[in-house]
């Protein structure tokens, strides 16, 4: 087949983002009478999964402190439910882990998803945690738990399993995919702002509207539509922060454990929810008992049989350099730089044991091998989702983006003219008109 020279509609990224906006678009279009998923082509440096979408953990959850994050995550399970065998879904659930410094976050985190009709339940006091908790695993043991947040809904998907289904969605409604496109510029319109091109290594396609999802390559888009590398944020209290850069690097750590999935099954020898705790009890070495933190930390894990092991990650770190200074490419294991070490095993297996006994002793089964990634962050850690230079839709995750698989349906929505309620809280404005959303305790940025 010919290389395009023009397409209706041009979505960069082949991840959870980019196929989640083509099968919702082509279906948007067919409904309205607008047209079809012929009209749409979806452009990939490399291919379908290739990216952040590929390595991801996988986690599906609702528990944010920013309730405009809650709606927008419980949107995005509906659609994870709406079809789990083609999103290799595992509706297991989600369990936050908690100590008295964060009572407080999850007390309105569960009162609020009551009010959404989101069913989860709130454990309070450490003996009835350590009740609660050893009733899903008899081994429990961590220190510290005052509370606990579990929602019934939520769980992980396999990773790549499901960006394949969604890529089989889109081009079931005429979506035509290209893998190894790689975008280098935009063609502008004489007396206007708007793409009327997208430069590629294969050659110019013309274009009406462009959709970027690109997860952490979005600094390189956005800095090719010449956008804003800084920004003034108006703070809660008024005061105006200057200068503030647009984008930063975190790098993601993650890891297996590489004993079988079953290994962590519960006291009835069934798939739990996936575990996150957060800590600010002192953390010591499974190894040799030495202090490896004394400061907040938290973990999440669960039995994955795509990964083959036990899987999770801790808290990310920044990286101490400007974003023009950072090399995203090579990309996640294959890059020389920004992969987990010896360190990250070493604190996670042994915050594995901190939590339970069967743990103990395991770091020896430490799958060694490359893993982790960078996630690109906004100013405040919350995804921005708008348009710019009159027809480009940008949908910049910070990161939140894989569990976010809804987004898709309400980009394809905004790009066909009806504004989206859930996506109004995340528009680029809201640094400069001081609408920031509520940080909470939790040691992660993206909570």
């Amino acid at each position: 087949m010919a290389f395009p020279i023009k397409a209706k509609y041009i979505i960069i990224g082949a991840g959870i983002h980019g196929l989640s906006t083509a099968w919702h678009l082509a279906e948007k279009l067919k409904a309205k009478g607008q047209g079809s998923g012929q009209d749409i082509l979806v452009i990939d440096k490399e291919g379908i999964a290739s990216g952040a979408s590929g390595i991801a953990c996988g986690v599906v959850r609702n528990n944010y402190f920013q309730p405009a994050m809650r709606e927008l995550m419980a949107h995005s399970v509906d659609v994870w439910e709406s079809d789990q065998e083609a999103f290799s879904y595992n509706p297991v659930g989600y369990l936050q882990i908690s100590p008295d410094s964060m009572h407080e976050d999850c007390a309105n985190i569960h009162r609020q998803q009551t009010e959404i009709g989101y069913s989860s339940d709130f454990i309070e006091g450490s003996d009835k945690c350590m009740s609660y908790m050893k009733n899903i695993f008899n081994d429990w043991q961590a220190k510290g738990i005052t509370n606990i947040l579990h929602e019934k809904r939520g769980g992980y998907a396999n990773n790549t399993k499901a960006i394949y289904g969604l890529a089989k969605k889109a081009e079931d409604n005429g979506v035509r995919i290209l893998s190894g496109v790689e975008v280098k510029g935009f063609s502008f319109a004489n007396g206007s702002s708007a793409v009327t091109a997208v430069e590629t290594n294969k050659g110019n396609i013309e274009c009406d509207q462009v959709i970027v999802g690109v997860g952490p390559w979005v600094k390189t888009i956005w800095d090719m539509l010449d956008l804003p590398k800084s920004v003034d944020i108006k703070g809660r209290n008024g005061q105006i922060h200057e200068d503030i850069p647009m984008w930063r690097y975190w790098a993601l750590e993650e890891g297996v454990l590489g004993v079988e999935p079953g290994f962590l099954m519960d006291n009835n020898g069934n798939m739990p929810p996936v575990i996150h705790v957060d800590t600010d009890e002192p953390l010591y070495s499974d190894v040799d008992g030495s202090l490896i933190t004394d400061e907040m930390w938290g973990i999440y894990y669960k039995p994955d049989f795509h990964f083959n092991g036990v899987q999770g990650g801790a808290m990310p770190y920044k990286i101490d350099k400007a974003a023009d200074d950072v090399n995203i490419d090579p990309y996640g294991p294959k890059s020389p730089e920004f992969i987990v070490n010896d360190h990250f095993a070493h604190m996670w297996t042994s915050a594995l044991a901190f939590c339970q006994k069967r743990f103990e002793g395991q770091i020896v089964k430490y799958r060694n091998e490359p893993s982790g990634g960078l996630g690109c962050f906004t100013p405040d850690s919350f995804p921005v989702f708008d348009h710019f230079r009159e027809n480009v839709t940008i949908i910049a995750d910070s990161n939140h983006g894989y569990k976010m698989i809804g987004v898709g349906a309400l980009i394809a929505q905004e790009v066909l003219g009806e504004k989206s309620a859930l996506l109004e809280p995340f528009r680029f404005n809201r640094y400069a008109e001081g609408k920031l959303h509520p940080v909470s305790n939790s040691p992660f940025p993206w909570s």
